[in-house]
């Protein structure tokens, strides 16, 4: 564990709730892609396989069990609650994310670390992870105006992952032998996804104006 590793699990841990603060309080998950939060679901199932196997801290546990959890009810939010579901733009979100996910498996069979279910799983969950988010940007995209705490849990996200690649360089630089590709490239590929939007993002903040992306 390092500060940057933290950082990027309480960045992480802080979108979720910004998400679910706005689903729980104002009841609405308008401007929120069901097909980005199907796609994290399916990312946290497959890579916590190990959950009840094998025990690393109880840190570690706790940020699973709550990743798990916070996925999955924010999915049972806009697909079964009464009023929440209401709010969802399903005309707007029509990116095929299942067409994601197939090739992602695909490339999991074909570079892994290991040829173990539980490696290709968590092979599979990198690289879905990568490209989860895909159907939120195109949905932004789509319906321009974009409320605050949807902004901010997009911005989360993105320094998130941002924060975990400064975790790995420190780790590359203070940890002998550490090397693994795998996360490193689907990082850095899920990273420059954000890049459009951070910089429409910090320009409404500069210019304190509300947050607009291009169609």
């Amino acid at each position: 564990m390092n500060i940057f590793r933290f950082a990027g699990d309480m960045t992480h841990l802080f979108s979720v709730l910004v998400l679910l603060l706005k689903i729980h309080t104002i009841k609405s998950c308008a401007g929120v892609s069901l097909k980005t939060q199907e796609l994290y679901a399916l990312v946290f199932i497959t890579r916590y396989l190990d959950i009840f196997t094998d025990f690393i801290s109880f840190y570690n546990t706790i940020m699973k069990l709550i990743f798990l959890g916070s996925s999955m009810s924010i999915v049972w939010y806009m697909r079964r609650h009464k009023i929440v579901r209401r709010s969802y733009d399903k005309d707007q979100d029509t990116f095929r994310h299942y067409f994601l996910v197939l090739p992602c498996l695909l490339l999991a069979l074909l570079i892994h670390e290991k040829f173990t279910f539980k490696e290709i799983m968590w092979s599979f969950s990198l690289y879905l992870e990568a490209v989860a988010i895909l159907p939120q940007l195109v949905l932004l995209q789509r319906t321009r105006n974009i409320d605050n705490l949807t902004g901010q849990y997009v911005l989360l996200l993105g320094a998130y992952r941002a924060l975990y690649i400064l975790n790995w360089i420190y780790r590359y630089f203070t940890e002998p032998h550490y090397i693994h590709w795998i996360p490193w490239i689907a990082g850095l590929i899920q990273t420059l996804l954000y890049a459009d939007f951070f910089y429409y993002y910090f320009q409404s903040w500069k210019n304190n104006k509300k947050l607009e992306l291009p169609a």
